[in-house]
């Protein structure tokens, strides 16, 4: 290669290193005036900005709003950047981060070494408007640890702790999670979680209190229910409170074992009380009739009768036991249904001002039709209240004083009164039954009391009105 050749790819190169040279140094001069290449701060790209710029950028993307607090009852409280005058800038942290950048080594971040840098703002606020604010907090005006009492009450659903000794706010500790939370600008702080609850020591007194409301609360926390049909009706702590007996004094009587005793009329009480409302033989009950009204009807022999006797004696022993169980009271009289609708939507529906009998199946009419009941001209109307179909039988001789009646169908529901099947009729319905009725039965067409025959079931009610 001759001389001229290699003189002349020489000067070429040279002109090359040159214009690189020139170059590198005119964005460094560049980058001079503002963030070196590939700068990002806090989430702005800030390559070739002023520090102004790129803190009008920051500035904006602040928006905090301000702290809510959350205290252990979940109630929440807000502390307004706003109302306590907060302000943001980050001048000097951009121009400490300025000032560190050799505008001549932005080639290191061009290959790959830029990060985003994050600083944090100079804050300011109103300090007398905050600590007037955070002291105003409710939960900073309760009572004072020494005046704190733990003590058993009596109410409306049996004893209950009051334990203001338990899970105190620590006013120290809270004042300096709410001052780190919003000082970082967190837009949430419950207490709770950041640990700001304690628990004051107990006397000797209270100590003894407290084993006394474990040995309360084992007893109160009663698992029995009992099941009348679909009803439940839970002997909870409301209940059983009364059941634990106390001097004269009101005070808590023990056995010699250190057992909470127990007062047995209170108990006795309660079941009767209970059977007094469960019990429906011979009650009032508001029955919709077919006809659209409500009716009143009480009396008759239907119904739930509870036996008091055995039910006082497993009660007692369930309680002293502390049995957790669903139980069906024994009763000396079972209804078709337990509960206090023991009607349910199947029964026998004797409407007498209308002289109508219907019988309805899971509350689908079933049967529809005219009947004749007792005369009531001859003073043999038949009587009203709620019974049963407590038998049925085939072919049966009706006999009373002065007659002898040979029926098909017999369904007694009341003593003597049933209803049944006539033979000596053609005609039913209307006012028949006021000079021409029965001797107190529901006289039925045959072909509607054969049809009530097969289907009905014994035990089933047959609610009589007029």
């Amino acid at each position: 290669m001759n001389k001229n050749i290699l003189k002349g790819i020489g000067i070429g190169f040279f002109i090359i290193l040159l214009s690189v040279i020139a170059m590198y140094l005119g964005l460094a001069y560049y980058y001079a005036g503002g963030f070196s290449y590939g700068t990002w701060i806090n989430g702005v790209y800030c390559t070739g900005k002023s520090v102004n710029e790129v803190n009008e950028e920051l500035l904006r993307k602040c928006n905090y709003e301000g702290l809510t607090i959350i205290d252990s009852d979940g109630k929440s409280y807000i502390i307004s950047a706003e109302e306590v005058c907060l302000t943001f800038d980050f001048d000097e942290a951009l121009n400490a981060y300025y000032d560190r950048q050799n505008p001549y080594l932005w080639i290191d971040n061009l290959i790959g070494n830029a990060k985003d840098a994050e600083i944090k703002p100079v804050v300011e606020y109103d300090e007398t408007i905050y600590e007037k604010t955070v002291n105003e907090l409710p939960f900073f005006h309760g009572t004072s640890d020494d005046d704190r009492i733990l003590k058993i009450v009596k109410g409306n659903q049996g004893y209950y702790l009051v334990n203001e000794r338990s899970h105190v706010l620590d006013e120290e500790r809270a004042k300096e999670a709410i001052k780190q939370a919003f000082d970082g600008f967190e837009e949430m702080l419950d207490l709770e979680k950041a640990g700001c609850y304690k628990n004051l020591p107990l006397t000797e007194e209270m100590e003894q209190e407290l084993l006394l409301w474990n040995k309360i609360e084992d007893y109160q926390d009663c698992g029995i229910v009992y099941q009348f049909g679909e009803e439940e009706f839970p002997v909870d702590g409301s209940i059983v409170c009364d059941f634990l007996k106390l001097d004269d004094q009101g005070n808590f009587v023990f056995d010699d074992q250190g057992n909470l005793c127990t007062d047995e009329e209170k108990v006795y009480e309660f079941v009767d009380k209970l059977a007094d409302e469960y019990d429906t033989v011979g009650g009032v009950r508001q029955f919709r009739a077919t006809r659209g009204e409500v009716v009143t009807v009480e009396g008759g022999i239907y119904g739930n009768k509870i036996e008091r006797k055995a039910e006082k004696k497993y009660l007692l022993d369930a309680f002293l036991n502390k049995k957790r169980e669903k139980h069906e009271p024994v009763y000396t009289q079972k209804a078709f249904r337990q509960g206090k609708n023991d009607i349910g939507d199947t029964y026998i529906e004797v409407d007498m001002t209308n002289q109508m009998l219907y019988y309805y199946v899971n509350g689908k009419l079933q049967i529809e039709t005219p009947v004749v009941t007792g005369n009531t001209s001859r003073k043999r109307g038949t009587p009203t209240g709620t019974n049963y179909v407590y038998n049925k039988q085939k072919n049966r001789v009706l006999r009373g004083p002065d007659y002898a009646s040979p029926v098909k169908f017999w369904l007694p529901v009341k003593g003597a009164i049933g209803i049944h099947d006539a033979s000596w009729r053609s005609e039913y319905g209307g006012e028949i039954y006021k000079t021409n009725g029965s001797h107190g039965c529901i006289n039925t067409p045959f072909e509607e009391v054969s049809k009530l025959y097969d289907m009905v079931e014994i035990g089933t009610p047959c609610v009589m009105f007029y």
